[in-house]
């Protein structure tokens, strides 16, 4: 039961579906990538999950390169100018929940403004492909590029299946201005069309 309660919650997060993303080799990988999916539901066997970091406690810290080409971006040089940071991780850009999900924040960027919050993602994808997926989504925030996947590690939000790798869950976080964790968002791919209003809410009640 568990392991097909993976299988559903990797094919959703895995938005590689939308075969609209994917030229026909890469349908044909994921064809196969989706039959070796199958193969962990027939055996029981489940991806590596890994651990959440306590809310209430410093956020594990990063160095990263940025969409923006204009270097590495640290959790110190988010914070130091007292900002709140929305830090989601995503599976793939250019992927339909992902597409959606980025153009949830970018709806209510002014939202997030106005409560002193920038927001920043975080995905496995090369810093030049998250770097045209921020220019041709028009995105007035920017993507970090964890490769090999160790950050996404540190924050709980990877999941490292035998055949596909290490990616980047679908999960939120939201730090405050002193660097502390304050909450998780980890149900995000059920509902990634409302997100930014529920990550909005919540920051509401954090900062009040």
């Amino acid at each position: 039961m568990l392991a097909k309660q993976i299988l559903i919650a990797l094919l959703g997060s895995f938005a590689v579906l939308s075969s609209n993303a994917l030229t026909p080799s890469g349908r044909r990988a994921f064809l196969t990538r989706t039959a070796a999916a199958g193969a962990v539901v027939a055996t029981g066997s489940a991806p590596a999950l890994a651990e959440l970091p306590s809310t209430g406690a410093k956020a594990p810290a990063f160095e990263l390169p940025n969409s923006r080409g204009n270097g590495l971006t640290t959790l110190e040089a988010l914070t130091k100018d007292n900002k709140w940071t929305v830090l989601y991780f995503y599976p793939g850009a250019f992927t339909s929940g992902c597409t959606l999900e980025a153009r949830g924040f970018q709806r209510d960027l002014d939202e997030y403004r106005k409560l002193n919050t920038q927001i920043v993602g975080v995905s496995v994808d090369p810093i030049e492909k998250n770097a045209q997926f921020c220019t041709e989504e028009k995105l007035d925030f920017y993507m970090l590029s964890d490769k090999g996947g160790l950050v996404s590690k540190s924050y709980g939000s990877a999941l490292s299946i035998p055949g596909f790798g290490t990616f980047s869950n679908r999960q939120t976080y939201i730090i405050d201005p002193s660097g502390n964790l304050r909450w998780v968002f980890t149900d995000v791919e059920s509902h990634v069309a409302r997100h930014s209003a529920e990550v909005l809410g919540k920051l509401k009640e954090l900062t009040v």
